[in-house]
């Protein structure tokens, strides 16, 4: 299951980062100030705060104020095996909600509010209903649940010590009562028709094939919530996609949002974070001595347009940055992390700034990789890819990894011979298109284009 005003803390296992005071664009409309309380966004099992920066890019494109939304990083993202038994890496349920009450307490403090909304993808969804039922439940007005197993990726007697088992402790003890939610906050659970790959009758997709799950498509809904069916989205476009952003907005704000498309910004600054995969797990730990390079790439070859617009080595936090670009560039992000490839990450253009972008290295080298010349990925971090869906094509064809049906897959690799090296290679996904270079592998580098929607 599988998002400081400039500054950021370390706490309690989380780091946690604030979206910063970035002026908006003149012409963005104004939310009343009484519309909306401000907003922590809570990312899920694996993944980072950067995630939500298309969702708070349209918040902005509707007025509301940079400082009053905040995206929270968990440093150690994925879930243990079980609840109770220390793993590396890994962190409990009660990790999760030392380090969410943190940063509630963070964004209640800096925005001066008594109460703010919770909005969570997967995982981040069992956070938010913990704290609101074992601790910081006054502080939260809304509670808005995106894709989040409520009711378990399985229920069933064994590993019961997992979070995710709807048998398990940790759930029977958020479902227990006639309702599933907290009295004196608002619910919101959102979750797909059949295509949430969690919630899902048979086991295959958590590698128990024809065994049932006990969970189905229903399992994310709440006794008590409002509960409702977005269609025919994956598992994070419960929580990313504009379907998504649209009955966020309506929840929290009261009213529909008055534009689904984001609002360009004149000048964009970008910053963000480097993290890294210690024993092979990935985490939202810093990475320091990192090198970021950034360069304006053309959109039909991705062949570099002049030299580097921002260079830049991490400390012990991780943090790289500030760089300006302008909105309709597209870039190449060259990050040089120790012990691990040279990865060229190719992005479209940046519409609006964001103190979010994540940065971290391709996979190592993998046995399937040698021999090859190039290795190239198209990565889809707010989805994944589904066929027949979606318009999925690498390099002019649909690619052959990816399975078809309910979306499971949002990476896709291809290998070239040592001839293709240099060469242009196109990713599209609907409406996206990126294109990006092969570089050599026989360099220890790997070019990824990732996706932003």
């Amino acid at each position: 299951m599988a998002l400081s005003r400039r500054r950021f803390f370390q706490g309690a296992g989380a780091l946690t980062l604030l979206a910063g005071r970035l002026s908006a664009p003149a012409f963005a409309q104004s939310a009343q100030a009484g519309d909306i309380p401000p907003i922590l966004f809570v990312h899920g099992n694996g993944d980072h705060a950067a995630l939500w920066m298309t969702t708070l890019w349209r918040m902005e494109s509707n007025g509301v104020p940079r400082e009053r939304m905040a995206a929270i990083n968990f440093t150690d993202p994925l879930a243990r095996a079980d609840d109770k038994i220390e793993q590396a890496g890994r962190s409990s349920t009660e990790d999760q909600r030392r380090a969410l009450a943190e940063a509630v307490k963070e964004l209640k403090q800096s925005s001066g509010a008594a109460r703010i909304a919770l909005v969570g993808n997967s995982r981040g969804g069992n956070a938010i209903r913990n704290i609101i039922k074992n601790g910081g439940g006054g502080d939260i007005s809304h509670a808005v649940l995106c894709g989040t197993p409520n009711h378990g990726v399985y229920a069933s007697d064994d590993g019961l010590g997992n979070e995710f088992n709807g048998r398990g402790p940790f759930l029977r003890g958020l479902n227990d009562g006639d309702s599933e939610v907290t009295v004196g906050t608002a619910f919101l659970t959102l979750r797909s028709d059949g295509l949430d790959k969690y919630a899902q009758a048979d086991g295959r997709f958590i590698g128990k094939p024809g065994t049932p799950t006990n969970v189905t498509t229903e399992g994310p809904a709440l006794k008590g919530a409002t509960n409702l069916v977005l269609g025919a989205v994956d598992h994070r476009e419960t929580a990313y996609h504009p379907r998504a952003f649209r009955e966020i907005y309506k929840f929290i704000a009261g009213h529909e949002p008055s534009r689904i498309e984001i609002v360009p910004e004149t000048a964009v600054r970008l910053s963000g974070l480097v993290t890294g995969t210690p024993g092979g797990v990935p985490t939202n730990q810093p990475v320091p001595g990192a090198v970021v390079d950034i360069y304006r790439v053309s959109a039909e070859t991705g062949e570099r347009i002049g030299g580097p617009l921002h260079s830049s080595q991490t400390g012990a936090d991780g943090r790289w940055g500030p760089a300006q670009v302008d909105p309709s560039w597209p870039l190449e992000f060259v990050l040089t992390s120790p012990d691990a490839v040279t990865t060229h990450i190719y992005r479209s253009p940046f519409s609006r700034s964001s103190e979010i972008v994540h940065l971290r290295a391709a996979r190592p080298m993998l046995p399937a990789d040698a021999g090859a010349g190039a290795i190239v990925l198209m990565s889809r971090p707010r989805g994944y890819f589904g066929l027949p869906r979606d318009i999925v094509l690498f390099d002019g064809k649909e690619p052959g990894d990816v399975k078809s049906g309910v979306p499971t897959d949002a990476v896709t690799t291809l290998r070239f011979a040592a001839a293709e090296v240099g060469r242009p290679v196109a990713a599209i996904f609907n409406g996206e298109r990126i294109v990006m270079r092969a570089w050599p592998a026989s360099e220890n580098r790997i070019a990824v284009a990732e996706l932003t929607y």
